[in-house]
């Protein structure tokens, strides 16, 4: 059992959070959110114990282990892959090495036999002859292609380590599991497998993360980060939604009634104060007046960018024909002989773990990259707007966000675009700091703003989810659902795929693709 009483932390003058008390029992799985800068992942820091709380304490059941997913992705380059994985339990992996130790002397003698007789006892009860088998079932559901399993830390691209990483923390059957992010790269197969690993995790789970899908299905308890404060719900992320909503209206109704009736009593005391036949009245209503109390509505921390996409004109029949586009990029097949004819009323999602050839494939529709063979025809009536997923080249310029924008607007005054950008919560004066010292948040935020000032019937984004907040998505997610042009984009956010894409089109490998009318459910299920 983990526990946390009067807990409080405090950054200079600014409090993240301040007296929580909570308690975190085996069996439930706590999601945490808040908006950016609201304190998820420091909170999960305090609780780890890498970061001291200013005031209270975190009391953890006697020889309860703790499993923290970790952030630095190069601390095991030293390591093999395998080995990386059952350090997630450091004591099991401590006697491994002092077995190694022991065996590997040349003076073997009588006190080695006695100790590795003790050390084989207790590795033996630690399941530790199972250990590299349970490693590699937990890379396998992650993800980890099996050709990496023996190979160096060192070796592996970022995003598989990552991945080695989230093996590492869940291995061994941690008493308390921390994750924070641990759905980063991880495509479709392994959410599903990573979701039902906790579904089944029977010890408790601590996770933040901003796909409302993963919270939705994992999580029964839901810890909000707001207004300074953490506050518990009962039930997942949707269920916090509904109800934070819920009490937010029935205050404002409450209020509502409590002003009317105050405009009443004041009313009545200015009508008849001076009516002697009525003062007792007017006095006993002054009296009512005096108790009433508004109750305290305080503005959330959570801002919700407006992003929308209009559209300058309507498309035609013809939107985009594909015929025969083959690509070859270092030697590997990523398109082969794809035939695509685009519909006036498609919003089609990319997905499959072959993201290469997703990028490729856009590229190629907008015109940054040439296809070995094929062609692509653009009907007469469309325009578009592209997201790239790499977009580090559009920041490069030393200009404002003012000036960033202006070549795309047809609007040219400043009031205009920094009234724009406000909506993209870029206010005041941020609206005149350079381009360049942006979050990856921050740029994504500002290349939406550009695309919707384009107002092109046809929107292409490439995983435009990546560095965005709960929030952000959220938006994103309702922009692209009332946009009534064409939309083309690949993501790993289930919620936003399944409630946008009409059409499913999965990369297999070798450049081979499933082209199917459904939307993301309908897909997987028939995948069954």
């Amino acid at each position: 059992m983990l526990q946390v009483n009067n807990l409080s932390l405090t950054f200079g003058k600014r409090t993240l959070f301040k007296d929580v008390n909570l308690k975190f029992t085996n069996g439930n799985c706590y999601g945490v959110i808040g908006a950016n800068g609201a304190g998820k992942s420091t909170f999960l820091k305090v609780l780890s114990g890498e970061v001291d709380s200013t005031t209270g304490e975190v009391v953890i059941t006697d020889n309860d282990r703790m499993s923290v997913l970790k952030q630095d992705h190069n601390a095991y380059d030293d390591k093999n892959v395998i080995e990386t994985v059952i350090m997630g339990n450091q004591k099991l992996y401590n006697i491994m090495k002092e077995k190694e130790e022991i065996y590997s002397k040349p003076d073997f003698n009588d006190d080695d036999g006695l100790r590795v007789g003790e050390l084989e006892a207790e590795f033996a009860e630690m399941d530790g002859w199972q250990a590299e088998s349970d490693a590699e079932i937990l890379l396998s559901g992650i993800g980890l292609d099996r050709v990496y399993f023996n190979d160096k830390m060192e070796n592996l691209s970022g995003e598989d380590k990552v991945k080695v990483l989230l093996a590492q923390a869940l291995f061994g059957n941690p008493d308390i599991l921390i994750l924070d992010e641990p759905t980063n790269y991880l495509d479709i197969n392994a959410k599903i497998w990573l979701e039902n690993f906790l579904l089944d995790f029977k010890n408790t789970v601590i996770v933040v993360s901003h796909d409302r899908h993963f919270l939705n299905k994992v999580c029964t308890h839901t810890l909000d980060i707001d207004y300074g404060k953490i506050k518990m719900y009962i039930g997942n992320y949707d269920f916090w939604l509904e109800s934070s909503e819920l009490i937010q209206k029935q205050m404002r109704d409450s209020n509502k009634k409590k002003e009317d009736k105050i405009k009443e009593l004041q009313e009545f005391i200015r009508r008849f104060s001076a009516n002697a036949s009525k003062s007792k009245q007017a006095t006993s209503r002054k009296k009512l007046l005096e108790k009433i109390e508004l109750d305290d509505i305080v503005a959330s921390s959570r801002k919700y960018p407006y992003i929308n996409f209009d559209i300058d004109r309507d498309l035609g029949r013809d939107v985009l024909e594909l015929k025969g586009i083959s690509k070859t990029i270092d030697g590997e097949v990523v398109l082969k002989n794809l035939n695509l004819t685009i519909n006036n009323t498609d919003k089609v999602a990319f997905v499959g773990k072959n993201e290469l050839a997703k990028t490729t494939l856009f590229k190629i529709i907008t015109g940054e990259l040439e296809p070995d063979e094929g062609t692509v025809k653009w009907g007469t009536t469309a325009s578009y707007s592209y997201f790239p997923k790499d977009h580090d080249e559009y920041f490069k310029k030393d200009v404002s966000l003012v000036d960033f924008l202006r070549p795309y607007s047809k609007e040219q005054e400043e009031a205009f675009l920094r009234g724009f950008l406000g909506r993209m919560l870029f206010s005041g004066e941020e609206a005149l700091k350079k381009v360049s010292v942006l979050s990856g948040g921050e740029k994504v935020r500002l290349m939406f703003s550009r695309m919707m000032l384009k107002q092109a019937n046809v929107i292409i984004l490439d995983e435009p989810t990546n560095h965005l907040d709960i929030e952000s998505i959220t938006s994103l997610n309702k922009g692209m659902r009332s946009f009534r042009g064409v939309c083309l984009f690949s993501s790993y956010d289930y919620e936003l795929i399944n409630s946008v894409a009409n059409r499913i089109i999965e990369f297999k490998e070798d450049g081979k693709y499933v082209d199917k009318m459904a939307t993301y459910d309908e897909y997987l299920n028939r995948q069954d």
